[in-house]
């Protein structure tokens, strides 16, 4: 089926975060960008306020590798997943809808969104080392320390379920769960990393 542009020579795009299925952002592309897309493997869009193709990341950094590319059932809009470097909006949020209108007044629904918030927030502090926050002391202390963290909080929630106090469970395998993406972290193995082993596991 041909795609279907507008008017303008223009398709909606909407991008979805390939791991988490957060949507990050909505764009537009063109023929022209649609095509250097699918030769580069990153996004391209189209800016209707420039009346020009711009590289998603080419100044920032914060590149888009794209997986997959589907369209709709009309075949007039794209759903692009890709995985993202850094973060996808240009007010440093990880994805552009991050106020809500509607919903939780956080606007956070699943594990997958806080896993990528909090992500990007522990390799904020990695790269920034900010002046008393608890994260980047652990980045600063070294690997050795992030690891016993680690250790320590995989003992505590082990202890935590032996008990009756789910509430103590949940608070444990939090700490466990946040330390163990500062270690990661550490190591420069990205969450994608992580699921795609994952992946395996549903054989």
């Amino acid at each position: 089926m041909e795609l279907k542009f507008d008017e303008r020579g223009l398709i909606p795009v909407v991008v979805q975060d390939i791991n988490t299925k957060e949507v990050l952002m909505v764009a537009y592309m063109n023929e022209e960008s649609l095509k250097k897309s699918l030769e580069t493997g990153q996004t391209w869009f189209y800016s209707r306020s420039r009346n020009a193709l711009w590289h998603k990341g080419e100044t920032s950094g914060n590149t888009q590798e794209i997986v997959e590319i589907r369209y709709d059932c009309d075949a007039d809009c794209l759903l692009v997943k890709v995985k993202q470097k850094g973060v996808a909006c240009h007010t440093g949020n990880y994805s552009c809808f991050y106020r809500t209108l509607m919903g939780p007044e956080n606007g956070i629904e699943n594990i997958g969104e806080v896993l990528a918030k909090l992500w990007q927030v522990i390799i904020n502090r990695k790269e920034k080392l900010p002046e008393g926050s608890y994260t980047a002391k652990l980045f600063t202390n070294g690997i050795d320390k992030i690891a016993q963290k680690v250790g320590e909080e995989a003992v505590e929630t082990v202890i935590a379920a032996k008990n009756e106090d789910k509430g103590e469970l949940i608070y444990e395998t939090s700490d466990l769960v946040y330390h163990l993406l500062v270690l990661l972290a550490a190591k420069d193995i990205a969450l994608g990393d992580i699921a795609e082993e994952l992946k395996k596991r549903f054989k």
